[in-house]
């Protein structure tokens, strides 16, 4: 049999190419460095004899994935770097039959050994796809994973959408307080309303909203972590006879016409592309007339064409089971089928990549914690899914998108003319 470091030293030659700003060491001690004057961005590191068959064979990014989720390499130095490799082995290169044939030899030569796996399991959704059942354990999958894990990354609110920075600068606690400001100022609520938030996480809005701008506010999850922990802090804050959260399927609210605001806030990914136009409808539904709907969810870019693979990606087998997003156009085409009007379209695509890499820094510094709240795979899913989506929204792949949707009577928005009091504290 041919020695496992030879094999696997020549392949990654032959792959690589002799441009790279990244190191590769062997679980002998042995490495392949970068090019010549380059400076290490991040050194792959191969665990054991098996490594790069686990990593490379078949070429997926779901295998990619995983063979970082179990421990087959570790990531030194910069993770972001690493999905600039995955575009380029992925994307970017075209796979011809006889180089899949040739990678496939040469990998398949070496060692089948895998590292067990310890901790998260993918997720084994049951019953019809978006029934109210499926939904319930594929939001759970996620969201019940630990109140204690999500506090060791998030702000001191927990927000878990994107953050708006008025400048590089600012922190994530303030970023974050500015975006649930500036949903309610673009929302114009006032004091005496009522505001619904469909798929409150744990009860950032509608405290800000009822404390600030005087309404009555109502969130509501599938999880029952978060709604016990948000309504903790709703009574700590005081702020129990303003807003509440509950457990309820937002298909499952009997309220027509009960609110005069309502928002959602990166929660339709999770709907379904198919059942977009109910989901507006029913959004329309809670509302007065006259209401506007805030929907702020992440997209996809129109022109980027996923790359072909078989079976559910990394994301959907241990993030965000039967999660998808869209292109914003998609979303926006479903709201006017509910028949909402679209009065305005914001996109924050720099502002979720900084609020991303706020998250993975804060993820590493309370490693530890997190690690004692799960497990040592959950920390590296969650650093991986975090990482790169931030790649996706720095390369455009990805976008997040803030859309004011109005239920208007008989033609009549009652908005302004200017949108010059959303921004009004972003300017002072």
């Amino acid at each position: 049999m041919a020695d496992p470091a030879a094999v696997t030293l020549a392949l990654l030659r032959d792959l690589l190419g002799p441009t790279r700003a990244f190191a590769v060491r062997l679980w002998d001690g042995q490495e392949l460095g970068p090019s010549p004057g380059a400076e290490v961005g991040f050194t792959i590191v191969l665990t054991h004899p098996g490594a790069l068959r686990a990593f490379l064979w078949p070429p997926t990014q779901l295998n990619m994935a995983e063979a970082y989720i179990h421990g087959e390499i570790e990531i030194e130095g910069d993770l972001y770097g690493v999905f600039e490799l995955a575009d380029a082995l992925l994307v970017e290169r075209r796979w011809g039959v006889p180089e899949r044939l040739s990678l496939a030899r040469r990998l398949l030569s070496l060692p089948a050994e895998r590292r067990p796996s310890i901790g998260r399991e993918p997720a084994r959704l049951r019953g019809r796809r978006f029934s109210r059942a499926r939904d319930r354990e594929a939001v759970t999958y996620h969201y019940d994973t630990s109140n204690e894990f999500f506090a060791s990354y998030l702000d001191e609110r927990m927000v878990y959408t994107c953050a708006y920075f008025e400048s590089h600068n600012d922190d994530l606690d303030a970023a974050q307080e500015q975006k649930l400001d500036l949903v309610c100022r673009k929302l114009r609520l006032h004091k005496g309303e009522r505001l619904l938030d469909i798929g409150c996480g744990w009860g950032a809005l509608v405290m800000h909203a009822a404390e600030h701008y005087g309404v009555e506010a109502l969130g509501i999850t599938l999880s029952e972590p978060q709604a016990e922990l948000a309504n903790e802090r709703i009574r700590e804050s005081g702020l129990s006879e303003r807003c509440k959260v509950v457990v309820r399927d937002y298909r499952d609210l009997d309220a027509p016409a009960a609110f005069d605001k309502v928002a959602s806030i990166c929660m339709f990914e999770a709907v379904g592309e198919e059942l977009l136009p109910d989901f507006f409808a029913r959004a329309g539904l809670f509302l007065r007339p006259g209401g506007v709907f805030l929907n702020q969810g992440v997209a996809r870019n129109y022109h980027f064409e996923r790359t072909a693979r078989r079976g559910p990606s990394f994301m959907e087998k241990y993030v965000f089971p039967d999660g998808g997003v869209v292109p914003i156009s998609t979303a926006l085409r479903a709201a006017e089928q509910a028949g909402l009007e679209v009065r305005d379209v914001e996109s924050l695509r720099e502002h979720y990549e900084l609020t991303l890499r706020h998250w993975v820094a804060r993820l590493d510094e309370h490693r530890d914690a997190a690690i004692r709240s799960t497990d040592e795979q959950t920390y590296r899913v969650w650093r991986l899914y975090m990482s790169g989506s931030a790649h996706g929204m720095k390369t455009g792949r990805l976008n997040v998108y803030q859309a004011l949707l109005a239920k208007s009577e008989v033609g009549r928005s009652g908005l302004p003319l200017t949108r010059e009091d959303w921004y009004a504290r972003a300017a002072a």
